[in-house]
């Protein structure tokens, strides 16, 4: 019988964890094959954080070898805290593996509070992309299915209100947020849920914050202190999207030719949404192959 095994102490990239989950599968050992699915979810876990972070630009000032040496280091213990405190894929898989295998199922955990646990441990900004208990759509990444869960609603309610297609604007929600975990923040740590990127000009009458961000000046990346809008709600900040969309003269382009994601981005980049020159590219890639 393989021991238990406390993942919080261990690599979070440890392949005997894969050697493990094989050999208690084979064993029947409900505890043993718990450890060692807690252990695969780590894994996993590091896996799409280091997609998230190759999925987000890396120019900045601050950004070297030794930078992104260390948030290596950093999501590989982030992953290893956050399958401790367990996400769902584990528990996901000791279902299927004891379908097959016919040893008792391990009991569901019952802490309620695993998922605001697992939003804590996340990098910094973590924001939507809080990772929720596994799904069931295929093969898509689990930061994608978790940012569809939190935002598939409100992008309904805005898809409705302009024409749009909800997934086109989960797609900029996502390319403007990196998946939510830079979303914007006050300087208490609190959400301004502006997953747009939505800047507060001389018009806007509410709340704001100022942050560092990335424009591009003749292409060329240039960091910037910027005023950005802070809504109440996500569901706020897909509202004032949609009547952005909608009243705003430059970008009726863009709702006309909505019908494809390829049309949608370039549309948005001509009217001048973003300076960066690939943003276009970015959200239809985005569009086409992460969301369903």
């Amino acid at each position: 019988m393989i021991p238990s095994t406390d993942t919080s102490t261990s690599l979070a990239v440890d392949a005997n964890g894969l050697n493990g989950l094989r050999l208690a599968a084979k064993q029947n050992s409900p505890e043993a094959l718990k450890a060692a699915s807690k252990q695969f979810e780590a894994v996993f876990l590091d896996m799409m954080l280091k997609s998230m972070r190759d999925a987000t630009p890396q120019d900045g000032p601050m950004d070297n070898d030794q930078s992104r040496m260390f948030t290596t280091m950093l999501d590989q213990q982030m992953s290893q805290k956050m399958a401790d405190k367990g996400v769902g894929l584990a528990d996901a898989l000791v279902r299927q593996l004891t379908g097959h295998t016919g040893a008792v199922a391990a009991p569901a955990s019952s802490d309620k509070s695993a998922t605001s646990s697992a939003a804590s441990a996340s990098p910094a900004g973590a924001g939507p992309a809080a990772i929720k208990a596994s799904g069931s759509r295929g093969a898509q990444s689990a930061h994608v299915k978790a940012f569809q869960d939190l935002l598939g609603s409100q992008a309904e309610a805005a898809s409705q209100a302009t024409g749009v297609p909800a997934k086109f604007m989960l797609g900029q929600a996502a390319l403007e947020s990196g998946w939510g975990k830079r979303e914007i923040r006050a300087a208490d740590g609190s959400s301004s849920h502006n997953v747009f990127g939505m800047k507060a000009t001389s018009a806007w009458k509410g709340k704001v914050v100022e942050t560092p961000t990335t424009e591009y000046i003749n292409g060329v990346p240039q960091t910037r202190m910027q005023k950005f809008r802070v809504y109440d709600s996500y569901a706020d900040a897909f509202h004032d999207y949609a009547k952005m969309l909608s009243s705003n003269p430059r970008y009726g382009a863009v709702l006309a030719n909505s019908h494809d994601a390829t049309s949608f981005a370039q549309g948005l980049q001509k009217a001048g949404y973003a300076t960066d020159p690939h943003y276009a590219a970015k959200l239809a890639n985005i569009i086409n192959k992460s969301l369903v």
